[in-house]
């Protein structure tokens, strides 16, 4: 046995000892596990590669973008894909390449915008109306109800509507609509936890309903939520494209990928190109996004089926 390996087995053994000796040791030996777990899933590491893929394409997009997104060239409009313009162009003569590797700042500028707006929320208002039950519950869980009564895409129209169109207005409407079902996640997972023996204690130490709420329920109720919240990325994405496809979204000359999808359905007989390449981009990512939720729910969700 080498040396490397022989390192490798012993810090293999110290994360999976069934005695840690604090909590970072146990931490390192629940997070090795978990990543052992899901490594097993090549469709979720799939997913995975295709989104840090995205994100490094996001990140050095002007390194990567071999022209510039919104300047105009209508000599080259229409070009068909070819070694110079890998995707074509659009009819005014932009890269659509270029455009795409743009884009993907937005997309992802979008889903984390909604992500820290509505993943909140909607935590907040779960756990305190599963904690508190009776009138506060009856109220929120109305008001949930309300917001799930309404298509999400429909519902995020309307708020667009009413807030103008523009990047800003879709990212708060869409955080609008998405909380509702990390509310009901959230209030399932605590109205089982309050009742709970290690509640009862905590809550006969002197812990108030803030701290019990903060320290020791939501911690418990993040790995479903995490789940949830990766697989509402593609739905959030596809939101985002809807609302981008409707002009209400992000407004041009901004490289959205839905905005893209609308300005090439005229052209979509005689070139395929322009409404294909954004249409591509937009599967792969909502594909990406759900095949890293399946993985992530295997993992972290107990009651899944292993």
């Amino acid at each position: 046995m080498t040396g490397k390996t022989l390192r490798l087995d012993t810090v293999r053994s110290w994360l999976l000892t069934d005695t840690p000796t604090s909590p970072f040791h146990a931490a390192a030996g629940r997070t090795y596990l978990i990543s052992r777990e899901f490594l097993k899933n090549h469709l979720a590491v799939l997913g995975l590669l295709i989104i840090l893929t995205l994100i490094t394409v996001a990140l050095f997009a002007p390194l990567l973008a071999p022209f510039d997104p919104v300047q105009t060239n209508l000599t080259n409009r229409l070009m068909e894909p070819s070694a110079v313009h890998w995707m074509g162009t659009d009819e005014v003569g932009r890269d659509i390449l270029s455009r795409i590797i743009w884009g993907s700042r937005l997309t992802l500028y979008i889903v984390g915008l909604v992500a820290i707006i509505a993943a909140p929320v909607g935590i907040l208002i779960g756990t305190v109306s599963g904690y508190f039950g009776g009138i506060i519950d009856t109220v929120l869980m109305r008001i949930t109800d309300i917001f799930l009564a309404f298509p999400k895409l429909i519902l995020a129209l309307a708020f667009v509507a009413a807030l103008g169109p523009g990047i800003e207005n879709a990212v708060i409407a869409i955080a609008i609509t998405s909380w509702p079902p990390y509310a009901r996640i959230a209030r399932g997972e605590t109205i089982t936890l309050r009742n709970s023996d290690f509640i009862k204690a905590v809550r006969l130490q002197g812990a108030g309903p803030v701290r019990i709420i903060t320290k020791h329920i939501v911690p418990l109720c993040m790995s479903s939520l995490i789940v949830r919240v990766t697989l509402d990325m593609a739905g959030i994405i596809m939101t985002a494209a809807g609302l981008g496809f409707l002009g209400l979204g992000a407004q041009p000359p901004s490289p959205e990928w839905g905005a893209m999808t609308a300005s090439g359905r005229a052209y979509i007989l005689d070139h395929w190109w322009l409404i294909t390449m954004p249409g591509m981009a937009i599967f792969l990512v909502s594909l990406a996004f759900n095949l890293l939720g399946d993985g992530l729910r295997e993992v972290l969700d107990p009651r899944s089926e292993k």
